[in-house]
């Protein structure tokens, strides 16, 4: 198995980082190599995370970066923070990890922005003391990017809504306790969508695990509503309203997928690097010829053009700016440059990058699902496209 010592990622520290940036991360570090590396092979066999991982990681802090300190988060400046959790967890080289212990992160900014107080006690505070699981169920069956049309339904009775519908590709879907879900209340269009928090074990919900080319230790469903009856209670702001906050969901989710696929660009590149110095060929180790030296540099051109380009980003958030037409183009650049990066770390590890159980390996496999989750590559520049004015 190959390793990274911390000498060699001292490097990627970024300007924008602070003293209390690199504590959160040494906090991350001794997290993820005690409670994550040793333990990863068997979670990616058995396509799914243990419930008490979530209880451990809120321990060290790492469930409540970015959320309100008043229902157990922790208040942070910037993205940074949240960026240093990804780069960090990334070591362990499965994208799964991110996904499945990080999915509050889509799933519950629509209460903090949103939900009332009594709805945060309820189904905020508890995900972030580790307690529960929560997801979010955007997409359906008959359509991905296209929220606004969104089928599944959900007709007030009483204090009730009746939900019928689906949802499918539902991070954390087997294992979510509390569901932040997306119907439609109203007419045709943006206008008429709301946003429900719908329990494990409600009547007339249902799931079926899915399973996927990459991902593994990320449990993944489809949701079915027959009849289910969800409280009024449950609705995350006025009836008709949701279209916006997921809206705004997805670009904190661009960014973020956005620092996934450069983090684990940097680790196939780590992982090139200390194999082509080990791997003798024909008497000379790897990294003495030139057209894999050559293969190197373009590896860490096209990382550092990401990194920089997730810096600025991070840092004008933080001036409260949104530029959405450039976190659109991050999420292609950064995409675009891991699906590059994997398939030349592979082709230098040669047949040690095929195998199971190689970090290369594994990132191969799930570099698609970054350019497809958030907003595929396509309707990124579609959208990017209509920001800009074209």
């Amino acid at each position: 198995m190959i390793t990274v010592t911390r000498a060699q990622n001292a490097s990627l520290a970024s300007p924008f980082y602070t003293a209390e940036h690199e504590a959160f991360r040494t906090q991350v570090r001794r997290f993820v190599e005690r409670e994550c590396a040793p333990n990863i092979e068997a979670w990616e066999a058995a396509e799914e995370l243990p419930r008490a991982l979530h209880a451990k990681a809120a321990e060290v802090g790492l469930l409540g970066v970015g959320f309100p300190e008043a229902y157990g988060g922790i208040e942070v400046p910037d993205l940074f923070y949240l960026v240093i959790a990804v780069e960090e967890l990334a070591r362990t080289g499965s994208g799964g990890l991110i996904a499945s212990l990080l999915s509050h992160g889509i799933a519950s900014p629509p209460l903090v922005h949103m939900g009332s107080h009594e709805q945060k006690e309820k189904f905020l505070a508890p995900v972030l003391r580790g307690e529960k699981i929560a997801a979010l169920g955007i997409t359906e069956p008959g359509g991905g990017s296209d929220v606004a049309n969104l089928r599944t339904k959900a007709v007030r009775d009483g204090d009730h809504y009746i939900v019928n519908g689906s949802k499918t590709f539902i991070t954390s879907g087997m294992r979510a306790d509390y569901l932040t879900v997306a119907v439609r209340t109203g007419g045709d269009g943006m206008n008429g969508v709301s946003l429900l928090v719908v329990e494990a074990g409600t009547p007339g919900f249902s799931r079926t695990p899915l399973h996927k080319m990459g991902w593994w230790c990320s449990d993944t469903a489809t949701l079915y509503f027959q009849d289910c009856r969800v409280p009024v209670a449950n609705r995350i702001g006025p009836e008709n309203a949701g279209f916006m906050a997921i809206m705004m969901n997805f670009n904190s989710e661009r960014i973020m997928l956005a620092a996934q696929a450069w983090a684990s660009a940097q680790v196939c590149y780590e992982d090139a690097v200390t194999w082509a110095r080990e791997r003798q060929t024909f008497g000379k180790p790897l990294i003495t010829r030139q057209v894999i030296r050559h293969k190197l540099v373009d590896m860490k051109m096209r990382i550092d053009s990401v990194k920089a380009q997730l810096d600025i980003l991070c840092w004008r958030i933080a001036q409260k700016q949104m530029p959405i037409a450039d976190v659109c183009l991050l999420k292609n650049l950064a995409t675009s440059t891991l699906e590059y990066v994997a398939g030349e770390a592979v082709q230098i590890l040669g047949g040690a990058g095929y195998l199971r159980g190689a970090r290369v390996e594994r990132i191969f496999r799930e570099t698609k699902v970054l350019s497809i989750g958030g907003g595929a590559s396509e309707i990124m520049k579609d959208l990017a496209s209509k920001q800009l004015g074209f």
